[in-house]
């Protein structure tokens, strides 16, 4: 159990740390163009404290550009600062997937009312009608009777946040 603890634990701080990390970008794309200028990464890096030469500036940007267009896509700045965190997100949705496709069984990207219940019972977890209701209120967050991945990972991290005692910040990224 202290393995799936520390997994958990790492997948809330990175949801966490992706989050600040673009609300940081967002803060210094002037334009809001999605990408930032060579001009807009200084700004950031002296925001943080760093006070990098122009010269230093451009080298930064050559390693961090990867596409090669001359700026800084959100996505280039977390594969330049995060990559381990980056890696462990892939890691922790992936059996996330895993875990989903066996309460998923016929296969259609979806959980059922049914399919939560036969599948708790095989686990030697039976539910009482009004337990399989609450949960699906619960997990079911757009209301259409099923569980999608999206509302299964949800479910998850706030039932590993509440089981680690960490607060969930719900805004979407």
């Amino acid at each position: 159990m202290a393995m799936m603890s520390s997994c958990g634990n790492i997948s809330v701080q990175s949801a966490d740390q992706l989050k600040q990390l673009k609300d940081i970008f967002m803060r210094f794309d002037m334009d809001s163009d999605g990408s930032l200028t060579q001009l807009e990464l200084a700004a950031l890096l002296r925001s943080l404290g760093l006070k990098p030469s122009g010269d230093q500036i451009h080298l930064l940007l050559g390693d961090i550009d990867a596409n090669g267009n001359g700026l800084v896509e959100f996505e280039e700045l977390v594969s330049a600062i995060l990559p381990d965190i980056t890696h462990q997100i892939l890691i922790n949705e992936a059996q996330l997937l895993e875990v989903f496709q066996l309460f998923d069984r016929d296969g259609n990207g979806f959980i059922t009312p049914a399919e939560l219940a036969g599948s708790m019972a095989k686990m030697g977890h039976p539910l009482t009608f009004r337990e399989l209701s609450d949960m699906m209120k619960e997990a079911d967050s757009n209301g259409d009777g099923v569980v999608s991945f999206f509302e299964f990972t949800s479910i998850m991290a706030n039932s590993a946040a509440d089981f680690l005692g960490i607060k969930l910040n719900h805004s979407v990224m």
